[in-house]
Order: structure tokens, then C-alpha cells, then sequence
């Protein structure tokens, strides 16, 4: 399950294949070494949060923090916008379009 979660993460990171293969690497290897939370977990803590349907995910590295960035359309058509510490899992920032 990892491995499928990892590789639609790195689907997404990355317009060429070239970049997808090292995002990919990156996200694993991160993961492996305990440096970031599984995706899993870190939807299980946006569904906390709130309910609706998941429609990007991003994994990106911020000043050196890497951030998992979340989107999510609600049951009121509103899109939320997640920013997620990958380390720890603390939420960041919640950001509501209306």
C-alpha cells in the first residue's frame, strides 16, 4: 500500500518523467528514513478535519520543511487548501475558497 501511495505521490510532484523517477526516489527514500509521515496518515488527519473529496496532493519542500499540500472539494463546493508539517503531521495553515 505504501508503495502504491508513494508512486501516485510521485505521479503528481513533477511535469517530466526524468523529475517523477527522482521525486519518487526522494519520497521514498524520506519515508523510509523516518523523516515524513505516509500519506496515509496525513489524509487520516485532514479527514479529521473535514470532510469531502481529496484532489491534489503535493509533497514539497519549503525552506527546507518539507510540506504535504493538500486540496479538498467539500460537500459545499468549497475547495480547502491544507498545508501539513510531512514530519510530524501538525497542520500549518487551513485555507477555505469560497
Amino acid at each position: 500500500m505504501v508503495r502504491s501511495i508513494l508512486l501516485a505521490l510521485a505521479l503528481m510532484l513533477a511535469p517530466s518523467a526524468h523529475a517523477d523517477d527522482d521525486d519518487h526516489e526522494r519520497a521514498r527514500a524520506a519515508l523510509q528514513r523516518g523523516e515524513i509521515l505516509p500519506l496515509g496518515r496525513i489524509l487520516d488527519i485532514v479527514k479529521g478535519s473535514t470532510t469531502g473529496r481529496v484532489i491534489d496532493v503535493e509533497l514539497d519542500d519549503d525552506d527546507g520543511r518539507r510540506i504535504y499540500e493538500i486540496e479538498i472539494l467539500d460537500g459545499r463546493g468549497r475547495m480547502i487548501e491544507f498545508k501539513i508539517d510531512a514530519t510530524n503531521g501538525r497542520i500549518l495553515e487551513r485555507e477555505i475558497d469560497d
